[in-house]
């Protein structure tokens, strides 16, 4: 609701009031919006777009549904859970992290979530720059690609490759992001780090360290009916046949497996669309400019002409 009330008003300022000020005060209203939520918030989670976080959405939601009686369809929606069970669910802000900063000043520190349970999930950032280069291609609208800074190029007019190597939407911007949050994630006061590798290789027990850590644990069987209702297969089915009430979990286009909002889900994936050299690069580019915090180190590069990123 909030979001449409802005794209009108950032429409309607077309022609009258320059772009990169309406950007400018959009981002600013969107901030505040998202400041009003945290502050009202039990717990965050924390995600640069395309880590996974939809997956984990869809199994807190169906564990919640199965405890609390609640439908087992349904997106945990901010606050809604926590009103229809009665104040036993968290109210759980999810975010990209996007907007905050450029309302209350504190986009690098992150010193706006001190107060709050913060659950980062991260992912390789390869993975995560391809999987944003098809949802950039496919799936987002041109008002997110203008007041996010995506490229507004035709899909075919841009490789992928100088996607994912491009300062503007790829792997620069991704790791910028991780750099802050490696930064900021030991001081928080109530952090956890979830690495989407690890989710996918232990899918249950990352899910019961979640739940626990949110400070509602799940049971075996809540768990188990979660991990499956979230499964890969299923959720692109329920994708393809529309059958959940929610506009992000459908497909853009059913006859294009590219467009689904659950693609692949293939750790270290990204080397498939590119030839030994580009991966090189892309791996290169990762070792020379990632924290290690998070453990997705590369052999250390022979070359040392790639150019640092800021936030590193």
């Amino acid at each position: 609701m909030v979001a449409a009330v802005l794209y009108r008003v950032f429409e309607l300022g077309g022609g009258i009031i320059p772009e990169r000020k309406r950007v400018r005060v959009e981002r600013r209203m969107r901030g505040w919006f998202e400041d009003f939520r945290l502050r009202r918030a039990d717990a965050a989670v924390v995600s640069f777009g395309k880590s996974g976080r939809t997956w984990l959405r869809v199994m807190l939601s169906r564990a919640y549904a199965k405890k609390y009686g609640l439908d087992g369809d349904a997106l945990l929606r901010f606050g809604e859970f926590k009103r229809k069970s009665g104040g036993a669910v968290p109210a759980i802000l999810f975010t990209h992290d996007n907007y905050l900063g450029d309302y209350t000043g504190h986009g690098e520190d992150k010193a706006d979530y001190d107060a709050h349970k913060v659950v980062l999930l991260v992912r390789d950032p390869a993975d995560t720059a391809v999987s944003q280069y098809f949802q950039w291609r496919h799936r987002m609208r041109r008002h997110k690609k203008i007041i996010n800074d995506y490229p507004r190029v035709d899909g075919d007019a841009l490789s992928m490759f100088d996607f994912v190597m491009g300062e503007q939407a790829g792997l620069p911007k991704v790791i910028r992001f991780m750099n802050q949050w490696a930064e900021a994630i030991p001081r928080l006061p109530h952090g956890m780090v979830l690495r989407y590798e690890d989710l996918r290789d232990d899918t249950a027990g990352r899910l019961r360290e979640v739940l626990a850590f949110l400070g509602t644990p799940g049971t075996d069987d809540e768990i188990s009916d979660a991990v499956e209702y979230a499964r890969l297969e299923n959720m692109r089915q329920r994708e393809a046949e529309g059958s959940v009430d929610s506009r992000r979990l459908r497909a853009a286009d059913k006859s294009n497996p590219d467009s689904f909002k659950a693609r692949r889900a293939k750790v270290g994936g990204y080397r498939d669309y590119f030839d030994a050299e580009q991966v090189r690069a892309i791996d290169q580019l990762i070792a020379s400019t990632l924290s290690p915090v998070f453990g997705y180190e590369r052999p250390a590069p022979a070359d040392a002409g790639v150019p640092s990123i800021a936030g590193g």
